[in-house]
């Protein structure tokens, strides 16, 4: 039987959540639920839950203030957001798990799954989502991957290009490194667009930080500062030679 607290500061959801816990979930007890910081201070200080179920906008504070709270803590944390585009880009940067309100049944049970296998986030990848929801419109510094066996935090500005490998996607970092990730190269075109980086072919996603020159002849390619050359799509060329002029006007 593994044990539950919920830190939710709205009586609605929490009973739902409660209730959906109890009604599919019977190897979770849940011993205590919290509606603020300071009444889950409380409720922490004597009790070590297997998971915390920890919403993020909490009445007098967040649910990293919680954290803060408790550097030690071995919960298993599942987040609970509202929907918010920002909060979901901040949770992707972040490679943290989350669970959407409102929720599908199926979408709760796979958290819980993911929850029993995960270790708790370090404190880099959770400043990363602290600082990308609390600045939704600064470009973050830091993005975290999630390979098959471990969870690698690298800065933006270090991306050079991403490579789609089927459905996974293979990082070019400035050092030479690649970097293997489990996530569609799509996943990242969209999560990394309105930071400078643009999807230039169907398999191909480039730093724009990091072109040196676009390249008319032979269908159209771009030439990398590290000497590199990727190809661009002919749907795409028009639009690539466009964000280029735009760069250096």
């Amino acid at each position: 039987m593994l044990t539950a607290i919920i830190v939710e500061d709205l009586l609605d959801a929490m009973l739902l959540l409660k209730s959906d816990i109890e009604k599919h979930h019977p190897e979770i007890k849940i011993i205590n639920t919290a509606k603020s910081v300071v009444e889950a201070a409380k409720v922490l200080r004597t009790t070590d839950p297997d998971i915390l179920f920890l919403d993020i906008m909490l009445g007098d504070g967040t649910g990293f203030d919680v954290l803060e709270i408790f550097p030690e803590l071995k919960s298993k944390i599942i987040f609970v957001t509202a929907s918010d585009e920002f909060a979901i880009k901040a949770f992707k940067f972040a490679a943290i798990d989350y669970v959407l309100k409102p929720y599908a049944q199926e979408e709760l049970t796979q958290a819980i799954e993911r929850a029993k296998q995960q270790i708790q986030p370090n404190k880099e990848r959770l400043n990363i989502l602290k600082q990308t929801l609390n600045s939704p419109d600064k470009k973050p510094d830091k993005i975290s991957l999630h390979t098959l066996d471990k969870i690698i935090i690298v800065n933006l500005d270090d991306i050079i290009r991403c490579e789609s490998d089927s459905n996974n996607t293979m990082f070019h970092l400035q050092d030479g490194r690649k970097i293997f990730v489990t996530k569609t190269l799509k996943y990242f075109a969209d999560l990394l667009k309105p930071y400078g980086f643009l999807r230039v072919h169907q398999s191909h996603l480039v730093n724009l930080q990091c072109i040196s020159a676009f390249i008319k002849t032979d269908g159209g390619y771009l030439m990398l500062k590290n000497g590199k050359s990727v190809p661009v799509s002919v749907r795409k060329k028009s639009e690539v030679i466009e964000v280029l002029d735009q760069m250096h006007r």
